[in-house]
């Protein structure tokens, strides 16, 4: 009988990870070295100015290309220093003095590189600075020749133009690659003399970090490559703004907030102009609400809200008929105090009518007035018929279909959307406020984690009336752990209105996307940007702009995965072409 014997399975062991990890091979030439698909060229810096100031090192460690940067400094015996920083001034007071013996015109250089070395050994002697040997060493990266010339271009300008020159690492390449490697080995050894000071502007945490350990993802860091993760609710509010010119990515940065918003537990509401969350909702299975002259679904602006625990039914009442005071004038425009004071009064005394009273406020027995019921009693109080008329179109006009029916949305689910896009322009800041003051006392009814987002808001910030009531939101959320964002394409309408800065002063978080060249001016102003900031936001592409969080800043790129960006897209093109897939798919089911 003959024994076979079977192979053995394979079983990997940690000598096969050097396997997996280093490249199919290595070629090395004189100024660059082949590493698998990648080009590789390492330089070191051997000439520095006269003076470097703080952070002149953060252009090159925040250049977006694939590159390796190490820095090495090895402390110098302070004596030895001393010594040698002795003969050298010995060495120029000499050459002076021959200068002068022979007649020369004196030479400045001598004098100032004198006067610099007296300096360095009196702080040394005092022990305010300390002598390092430091060795920097860049190594750069690219697919082809051409790419690694352009990066090489690239570093050797933006370092020159500091007076900084660097030198490639000729037949020295594979020293230079492992000196840039994390093993803590300085392979070149090229050195230069620094004390504290200039060595300490190598400092290489120059590009701000925005990532913590908890949150959604907003985005990729420009500076460093890294992620901008962060949790909202974390900070001292919950509040955003987004500033951005059309077709920027405002929209679309929001809706990639939402999709991960709701992984982690947060419920929304959207406030939707332009009924662009529509395919976001039927996706995630929300529910949208489109609020028009003739649409199903109604919202009743005198609807009794919940009152909130801990709150007291007059205050709640109170408040109320504040709200609803800020709605109708609204409607009306302007109004004088005594006109104010008959509103006041009318609307207490509707609630009277059907036995509201502010000690029985928030019953769910009682049933609550319609607009018309307020126009009735408006027109039989003294002084209030023409106010009355001019309600008119709100309750027996054009109008009466959006603002007197009884309130039929059903509001239990995690994405709410409300959509006001069939509505004609003048109706949607009333729209706006009406569902914001529905959403606001649904808020309070139960402490819940959630975002209001609220599109295009520049339509409320044209009149007083709802810019107040949405700073009033704004400031009053936080308690209710609520955040609310505000997005906007028409910057001067924000900002030249009163609540529109203190509405960005209580937002901790705060977006800015391309900005028009008309606007860039206001935008810089508000928000304390720099002439490279400017720059970036005029420049900038889609889904590309300045992102803040508190003292934070950082430049973000918003980078969604493919199943998110076919959910969210708005790109004609792009949905197009999703339709015309899907009808051929469907012709083929038929064949």
């Amino acid at each position: 009988m003959v024994k076979i014997k079977l192979p053995q399975a394979y079983k990997p062991s940690a000598a096969d990870t050097v396997q997996v990890i280093a490249p199919a091979g290595l070629k090395i030439e004189s100024n660059y070295l082949k590493l698998g698909d990648y080009f590789a060229k390492s330089f070191f810096i051997f000439t520095y100015p006269r003076y470097l100031s703080s952070g002149w090192f953060s252009s090159i460690i925040e250049l977006t290309e694939m590159m390796d940067i190490s820095i090495f400094m090895h402390p110098l015996d302070v004596a030895l220093a001393l010594k040698s920083l002795r003969k050298r001034v010995a060495e120029i007071e000499a050459e002076m003095g021959e200068k002068g013996e022979k007649g020369m015109v004196r030479d400045p250089l001598l004098e100032t590189a004198h006067e610099d070395i007296e300096n360095l050994r009196d702080a040394l002697q005092q022990a305010r600075e300390k002598m390092f040997e430091v060795g920097v060493y860049i190594t750069i990266y690219g697919t082809t020749l051409e790419e690694l010339s352009k990066l090489e271009n690239t570093l050797t300008s933006r370092l020159e133009s500091k007076l900084v020159y660097l030198k490639a690492a000729l037949f020295r390449q594979i020293e230079g690659l492992n000196s840039v490697f994390p093993f803590g080995q300085d392979k070149l050894g090229i050195y230069t003399p620094l004390n504290t000071l200039p060595a300490s502007s190598l400092f290489p945490f120059v590009s701000p970090e925005l990532s913590s350990d908890k949150g959604v993802l907003y985005g990729l860091n420009l500076h460093n490559n890294s992620l901008i993760i962060f949790d909202r609710f974390s900070l001292e509010n919950a509040n955003s703004v987004v500033f951005a010119k059309a077709g920027s990515g405002k929209s679309y940065a929001t809706k990639l907030e939402i999709i991960r918003s709701m992984m982690i537990g947060t419920d929304v509401i959207v406030i939707d102009p332009e009924n662009e969350y529509q395919t976001l909702a039927d996706a995630v299975g929300g529910s949208v609400f489109k609020i028009s002259l003739t649409s199903e679904k109604h919202v009743n602006p005198f609807d009794i809200p919940i009152i909130p625990e801990n709150e007291e039914p007059a205050d709640v009442f109170k408040s109320h008929i504040l709200n609803l005071t800020g709605l109708i004038e609204l409607m009306l425009g302007e109004i004088t105090p005594e006109e104010d004071a008959l509103l006041d009064r009318a609307l207490n005394d509707v609630y009277a009518s059907r036995d509201i009273t502010p000690e029985n406020f928030g019953s769910t027995e009682l049933q609550p007035p319609l607009f018309e019921d307020f126009q009735t009693v408006l027109q039989n109080t003294e002084g209030g018929r023409s106010l009355a008329q001019r309600l008119d179109k709100f309750t027996h006009g054009s109008y009466a279909g959006f603002t007197n029916q009884p309130t039929n949305v059903d509001i239990k689910n995690r994405l709410i959307v409300f959509s006001i896009r069939d509505l004609e322009s003048e109706l949607r800041p009333i729209a706006m406020y009406v569902i914001l003051n529905f959403i606001w006392n649904l808020i309070r009814s139960k402490l819940k984690r959630r975002i209001l987002i609220i599109d295009e808001a520049w339509w409320m910030m044209k009149y007083k009336d709802s810019a107040a009531f949405l700073f009033g939101l704004v400031k009053r959320c936080r308690k209710y752990y609520l955040g609310v964002t505000t997005i906007t394409q028409d910057v001067n309408d924000f900002l030249t209105s009163e609540y529109g800065r203190p509405i960005i002063t209580n937002s901790t978080i705060q977006l800015l996307l391309k900005q028009a060249p008309a606007n860039i001016d206001i935008v810089a102003k508000t928000f304390d940007l720099t002439e490279g900031e400017k720059a970036l936001l005029l420049e900038a592409g889609i889904g590309e702009g300045l992102f803040f969080a508190g003292l934070k800043r950082a430049a973000i790129k918003i980078i969604p995965s493919y199943t998110e960006d076919q959910i969210i897209t708005t790109n004609p093109e792009q949905i197009l072409a999703a339709k015309g897939l899907e009808e051929q798919g469907m012709e083929e089911q038929q064949k």
